[in-house]
């Protein structure tokens, strides 16, 4: 068994390569091997979102706090809020952040293959975010 305090783990900023605007990253958990298992919080200033990017296993969020906005390429900008879940297939090309005039934090859960669990692409456009 493993605890781990609150607080025991530092908080970092999302790097400006995966993060269009203020995100802050708290970790959760990170498994060790055999596991495969990562979990993190991020939460967005408004107008804060990721770049375009996808995971070899898929990624569940769960929405805990305020309301944002997650992409599909190709498809809609949807709205979400806290309480919500969004599931993101394997190689699911996709974005997720904060609404425009809100924050939105998310727990995020993913699993690494060979050691990564995220393919990190462009940045989404202003034009993409503003869609909703």
């Amino acid at each position: 068994m493993l605890i781990k305090e609150n607080g025991s783990q530092p908080s970092s900023l999302g790097p400006e390569s995966n993060f269009t605007g203020h995100a802050r990253r708290d970790p959760i958990h990170v498994a060790d091997d055999p596991s495969r298992l990562a979990v993190g919080a991020v939460t967005f200033d408004p107008g804060a979102r990721t770049v375009w990017h996808t995971h070899p296993v898929g990624q569940l969020l769960v929405i805990t706090n305020g309301a944002g906005r997650v992409g599909t390429w190709g498809g809609e900008v949807r709205e979400v809020r806290a309480g919500d879940t969004v599931w993101f297939e394997a190689g699911e090309k996709h974005w997720h952040g904060a609404g425009a005039s809100t924050a939105m934090t998310h727990i995020a859960i993913t699993e690494a293959v060979g050691g990564s669990a995220v393919d990190w692409l462009e940045p989404v456009s202003d034009a993409d975010f503003d869609t909703a």
